[in-house]
């Protein structure tokens, strides 16, 4: 096990919940329907317990956390004010979340494959990450 892989997968993940809780707080303003806002709420709750454990991690390893790219960042507030300034129904809010789901996805697997050497608990922490994408975008497709 490599603990520089630890270290970057752990980043990454950290990143990528920042987002992702980020992306919640944006859209949960613009939110009428209680299913559909609860299971935003109980999503972000998800990402902040991993985020607690990658904290965790990363302060075991002596190592720092990663704020999300900036340009990603940028990008996902000017998409999400744009698209709903225009459209702020429940259908939009989900759309939008679902996308993000679908990258985080993406790139965490990116990242697990990258990352190889990382050491179990870091891998595991990135596939519940996933799992938790994964099962926000299933939760809100009856809102699409």
């Amino acid at each position: 096990m490599e603990a520089n892989d630890t270290v970057k997968l752990l980043r990454e993940c950290d990143a990528g919940i920042k987002m992702g809780i980020l992306s919640i707080d944006e859209a949960l303003p613009s939110v009428t329907n209680e299913q559909l806002k609860q299971a935003l709420a109980a999503s972000k709750q998800e990402h902040e317990n991993l985020k607690n454990e990658v904290t965790s991690l990363l302060n075991t390893l002596n190592a720092d956390g990663k704020e999300p790219n900036p340009v990603a960042k940028t990008m996902s507030w000017m998409k999400t004010n744009i698209k709903l300034t225009v459209d702020h129904s429940d259908q939009a809010v989900a759309d939008l979340i679902t996308d993000g789901c679908n990258m985080g996805v993406k790139t965490l697997h990116r990242y697990l494959n990258q990352y190889a050497n990382a050491e179990e608990n870091a891998k595991d922490i990135a596939r519940r990450l996933i799992a938790a994408e994964e099962k926000l975008a299933v939760d809100l497709r009856c809102f699409l």
